[in-house]
């Protein structure tokens, strides 16, 4: 056997040339784009929740919005472990410098939105004087402590950073998106593939 042969990539096979994610990082990547579709526009439509509709529905929105994002808050951060643990495949050895750095860039990104968004709402809605209780706790029935007392200008602030988070959350979404039907469609490098 050649001594100097290269170690096969992790999940290596005819399929993946350029290694695969493990079984564990394919859930932990599926579970969150599944906590995301509902987190993302819940969280948009919340605000054009009024009148009559106000009391009836607003409360449900709130409960499945904050219920998913702190869900993706504990996804994220029990899959960082994960990866510290267990290091994806690396980038295809012929990736160009700037797509490996637009690459490294947007997941470091994505991670810290998964992490500092779900902080944001939940201390804002504390801020506001709705703690995770009653019609909003969560998951329906775990009532989690009150963190503060009431602030409106806190409130505000937490929730402009949380607002802001959002968009770039869409845009960081759009770029890692669009970057895999590109490796898919255009490059067809495999690199979609790795995490299906």
């Amino acid at each position: 056997m050649d001594a100097t042969a290269a170690a096969p990539l992790p999940g290596q096979d005819a399929a993946h040339p350029d290694g695969q994610y493990g079984s564990a990082a394919k859930w932990f990547h599926w579970i969150t784009v599944g906590l995301m579709a509902i987190a993302l526009p819940t969280g948009f439509v919340i605000k054009f929740i009024t009148g009559e509709a106000e009391g009836a529905y607003k409360m449900a929105f709130y409960a499945i919005h904050e219920g998913a994002g702190l869900t993706i808050l504990f996804a994220a951060l029990a899959r960082i472990l994960w990866k510290w643990r267990n290091p994806p495949p690396p980038h295809p050895s012929d990736l160009p410098p700037l797509m490996r750095t637009a690459a490294t860039a947007t997941h470091h990104g994505l991670y810290a939105l998964l992490i500092a968004q779900p902080i944001l709402g939940f201390l804002a809605t504390n801020a506001w004087g709705f703690p995770m209780q009653g019609k909003t706790a969560y998951l329906g029935f775990i009532q989690l402590p009150k963190f503060m007392e009431a602030s409106t200008g806190l409130a505000t602030v937490l929730s402009w950073g949380h607002t802001i988070g959002g968009y770039l959350f869409v845009l960081l979404l759009v770029a890692h998106i669009g970057a895999a039907i590109f490796h898919h469609a255009i490059r067809k490098d495999g690199t979609l593939m790795r995490m299906l």
